[in-house]
């Protein structure tokens, strides 16, 4: 088994799964969607990190004794192609590290992380952050059937809640300022006090 450790050896052209991703070993994180290859942005600055840890602390408790499990960065979600991907290494094409996610169907986990769609993803942005790859994450959540999709910006100090809908689009469900209390949609007893969240 030969691993890879030079980005340079990649072809950025090319379609790789994630038996490719398996063997690569770079000192920058990636993701791959449809089968092409994300740089990460590079370590995240404190900002990002103190929203991280005040959300994991807070959350935590709400799942820790929940038939769900919830995890943080790094963890790999593996997302399948629903009309195309089996469950076999060589045809994943697309693996995400979400910076917190819910999964509630333990038959989604293995020793390598998900495979499948979490019912929860909370993505915090970075400056390094584009809007070219939120619009690919967003997107690609909605086609994955993720119910519920936060994104968090700490620069603006708000939260946009995105809730899949029947039609399986989607909704803007609640845009979230500074100081209020975030209340997620399918876990009904969780509450997120913003104000702490984006206290510095």
């Amino acid at each position: 088994m030969q691993y890879i450790t030079d980005f340079a050896d990649l072809d950025l052209n090319g379609t790789y799964s994630y038996a490719d991703y398996l063997l690569w070993r770079f000192e920058q994180s990636v993701e791959l969607i449809k089968g092409k290859v994300f740089k990460t942005s590079p370590a995240p600055s404190v900002r990002h990190q103190r929203v991280s840890g005040k959300l994991y602390g807070v959350l935590f408790p709400f799942f820790r004794n929940d038939t769900c499990q919830f995890f943080s960065a790094p963890f790999d979600v593996r997302l399948l192609d629903r009309a195309k991907s089996s469950k076999q290494n060589k045809d994943i094409y697309t693996v995400v590290q979400p910076d917190l996610c819910v999964i509630c169907d333990k038959e989604k986990l293995d020793e390598k992380g998900c495979i499948g769609s979490p019912d929860l993803i909370i993505e915090i942005l970075s400056p390094g952050n584009s809007k070219k790859e939120m619009k690919i994450k967003y997107a690609l959540y909605e086609e994955s059937g993720v119910r519920e999709y936060w994104v968090v910006y700490p620069s603006e100090y708000v939260v946009l809640q995105f809730v899949l809908n029947e039609a399986g689009k989607y909704e803007l469900k609640n845009s979230y300022a500074e100081d209020e209390m975030l209340k997620a949609h399918i876990f009904p007893e969780v509450e997120v006090d913003l104000g702490f969240i984006f206290a510095e």
